[in-house]
C-alpha cells in the first residue's frame, strides 16, 4: 500500500519545498534562454552576424535540447530522476560561463550545443518528478506552477539585461548563467527519489523508507506497512521501456498528439521570443527601451500561468490546453500587424499570456499520458522532438526577414501553426483531471 500511503498525505511543507527546488531549475533554465534573446541584437551589431547567423546561436540549442531531452529521459527512466536532474542542472551552468569565454562566433556555436543539452534534459526530467508526487487532485495545478517559474526566469533575464548588459557587455550576463552550479547541493540534499520509479525498480524498501520520512515531517502518523503490495504496484512495470513501446496500440494517438503539440508549441514559441527582443528592436526603438517593452510582455506570462493552473483543475487539459493554443494564435497574428507601439505592446502581452499558460499544461499533460516505467521516456521523446520545431523556427525567421518578408507573414506562419496543433489536441487528447496515475493508465488501456 506504498502508492495509497503516498497519495494520502496531506499537502504540506514537502510539496511546497519540492516545487520550489524543481522550479528553481525551471527558473535558471528560463533566465538562460531569456538572456540569450536580449543577448542577441547587442551580439549581431558587435560581431556584424547576419540574420542567418543570429538564427543559428538560437537553433544550435534548441539541437542540444532536442538530444538532451530524449538522452536524459532515458536514462531518467534507468538510474532514476533525481541523478539526472543533477547532472543536467550542473552541465548547462558550467556551459553558460563558458559562453562569456567565446572568442569567435563558432565558439560560441558549440557551448550553446553544451548548453541546450543541459536545458533540454532538466524540463521533462523535473516535470515527471513533480508529477510522481503530487496529489492526484492537485496534480495539474502543481505542475502548472512549476511552469510558471519559467515567466520568473524571463523576468530575471530581462531585468539583468535591462540593468546588467549596458553597463557591463553582454559577457556578464553569461558569467551570472553560472550560479544555477551552486544549486545542485540543494538538489542534493532537498529532493527525494521519485517513489514510484524506485517501485518499478523493485527497490520497495527504498520507497518505504521515503513514504516514513514524509510522514514524519508532515506529522502523520506512521505505521508498519502491509506486507503484501497491492494490485497498482505490483502491476508497476518493471522491464525498461524503449522507443518502439510509444508507438504500440495502447500509445500510439496520444504519442501522435503530443509530438504534433510539443512541435507546433516550441516551434512558435522559440520563433517569436527568441527573435522578440531584436524584432522590437528593429521597429525603431534603443536598446534600453527595448528591453522594457520586453519586460513589461514578459510580466504578462505569470498571470497566464496562474489561469491555466486554475482551468486545469475545473475544465481539465485538454480544453484548457485547446483553448490556450487557439488563443495564442489569434494574439500572435495581431501582434505582427501592430502598427504602433501601445498596439504592439497590448497584443505582445496578451501573447505571453497565453501562450506561457499553454507551457503549463502541455507540462502537466504529457507525463499523464505514460506508466511510470515509460514516463520520462515519453516526455522526453515528445519534448525532443518538439525541439526540432525550435530548431527550424529562428532559423527560418532569419531566412524569412533576409528575404525581405514583412513581420505580418512571420506571425502569420506563427498564428496558423497555434489554430492546427490546438484542433490536434482537441480531436486526438483525451482528459486526465482528478485521477491517480494509476487510474489513468488504467483507464487509458482499458
Amino acid at each position: 500500500m506504498i502508492l495509497e500511503r503516498l497519495e494520502s498525505l496531506p499537502v504540506g511543507s514537502f510539496q511546497y519545498k519540492l516545487l520550489l527546488v524543481t522550479g528553481l531549475g525551471w527558473l535558471f533554465d528560463s533566465m538562460d534562454t531569456g538572456l540569450i534573446s536580449f543577448i542577441l541584437p547587442i551580439l549581431a551589431k558587435e560581431w556584424s552576424l547576419t540574420p542567418a547567423q543570429v538564427g543559428w546561436i538560437g537553433s544550435v540549442g534548441l539541437i542540444g535540447m532536442a538530444l538532451g531531452a530524449v538522452l536524459a529521459g532515458t536514462l531518467a527512466d534507468r538510474i532514476g530522476r533525481k541523478k539526472v536532474f543533477t547532472i543536467t542542472v550542473l552541465l548547462y551552468s558550467l556551459s553558460t560561463g563558458m559562453c562569456a569565454l567565446a572568442w569567435s562566433y563558432e565558439s560560441l556555436l558549440f557551448f550553446r550545443f553544451l548548453v541546450g543539452f543541459g536545458l533540454g534534459g532538466e524540463l521533462p526530467v523535473a516535470a515527471t518528478l513533480m508529477s510522481e508526487y503530487a496529489p492526484a487532485h492537485l496534480r495539474g495545478r502543481f505542475i502548472v506552477l512549476l511552469e510558471s517559474f519559467w515567466g520568473v526566469g524571463w523576468l530575471v533575464a530581462a531585468c539583468i539585461s535591462y540593468l546588467a548588459i549596458p553597463a557591463f557587455g553582454w559577457q556578464i550576463a553569461f558569467v551570472i548563467g553560472t550560479l544555477p552550479a551552486l544549486y545542485v547541493f540543494l538538489i542534493r540534499l532537498h529532493m527525494p527519489e521519485s517513489v514510484r520509479y524506485l517501485i518499478s525498480k523493485n527497490r520497495i524498501e527504498e520507497a518505504k523508507d521515503i513514504i516514513r520520512s514524509l510522514e514524519a515531517k508532515l506529522h502523520v502518523e506512521s505505521r508498519p506497512f502491509d506486507a503484501e503490495l497491492s494490485e497498482a504496484e505490483r502491476e508497476q512495470p518493471k522491464n525498461r521501456a524503449g522507443l518502439s513501446v510509444l508507438w504500440s496500440k495502447p500509445y500510439r494517438l496520444r504519442t501522435v498528439m503530443l509530438w504534433l503539440a510539443w512541435f507546433g508549441i516550441v516551434f512558435s514559441y522559440y520563433g517569436i521570443f527568441m527573435w522578440l527582443p531584436s524584432i522590437v528592436y528593429s521597429q525603431g526603438f534603443a536598446v534600453v527601451k527595448t528591453f522594457e517593452y520586453v519586460l513589461i510582455m514578459t510580466l504578462a506570462q505569470l498571470p497566464g500561468y496562474y489561469a491555466a493552473a486554475w482551468l486545469v483543475e475545473v475544465i481539465g487539459r485538454k480544453y484548457t490546453l485547446s483553448l490556450f493554443l487557439l488563443l495564442s494564435g489569434v494574439c500572435s497574428f495581431f501582434f505582427g500587424n501592430a502598427g504602433d507601439a501601445g498596439t504592439l505592446l497590448a497584443w505582445g502581452a496578451a501573447m505571453s499570456f497565453f501562450n506561457l499558460g499553454a507551457w503549463g499544461v502541455i507540462y502537466t499533460y504529457t507525463p499523464e499520458m505514460y506508466p511510470t516505467a515509460m514516463r520520462a521516456l515519453g516526455s522526453g521523446w515528445a519534448a525532443g522532438f518538439g525541439r526540432i520545431g525550435g530548431m527550424l523556427a529562428p532559423m527560418l525567421v532569419g531566412v524569412m526577414l533576409g528575404q525581405g518578408f514583412g513581420m505580418n507573414t512571420v506571425f502569420l506562419m506563427f498564428a496558423s501553426v497555434f489554430v492546427i496543433i490546438s484542433a490536434v489536441v482537441i480531436g486526438l487528447g483525451k482528459e486526465s483531471k482528478q485521477k491517480t496515475l494509476e487510474e489513468l493508465e488504467g483507464a487509458f488501456q482499458a
